[in-house]
């Protein structure tokens, strides 16, 4: 059975670090595209970062480029989301996502990932 569950979030104040973990189960992180969203009441869910399968390239939004870094561990089947920096505009429930396919500059669209965590809140105050 495919899981993805998210852990790491919490209250953090401004210019603060948080990291985020997405443990997988039921297949190997490696052979997956795996994205991590974010969505804050009452606006769209937004693409944060995505690393791919083939050759582990890194994508980020424009909005957290320079703070946050993904990164894989293989031998734990997790994908990590290492935030730094933190704004109150980066608070948000945060989700991971996997797909086989490979995404390249189209993991942004969450429509292209077949399997979803639960979730973790970051709240990013003072």
């Amino acid at each position: 059975q495919v899981q993805l569950v998210e852990s790491g979030g919490g209250l953090v104040q401004p210019g603060g670090s948080l990291r985020l973990s997405c443990a997988a189960s039921g297949f190997t992180v490696d052979y997956y595209a795996v994205g991590w969203f974010r969505q804050a009441p009452g606006k769209e869910r937004e693409g944060v970062s995505c690393i791919m399968s083939s050759d582990g390239s890194t994508y980020y939004a424009d909005s957290v480029k320079g703070r946050f870094t993904i990164s894989r561990d293989n031998a734990k089947n997790t994908v990590y989301l290492q935030m730094n920096s933190l704004k109150p505009e980066d608070t948000a429930a945060y989700y991971c996502a996997a797909t086989i396919v490979d995404l390249r500059d189209r993991w942004q669209d969450a429509v292209h990932y077949d399997y979803w965590g639960q979730g973790t809140q970051v709240t990013v105050s003072s």
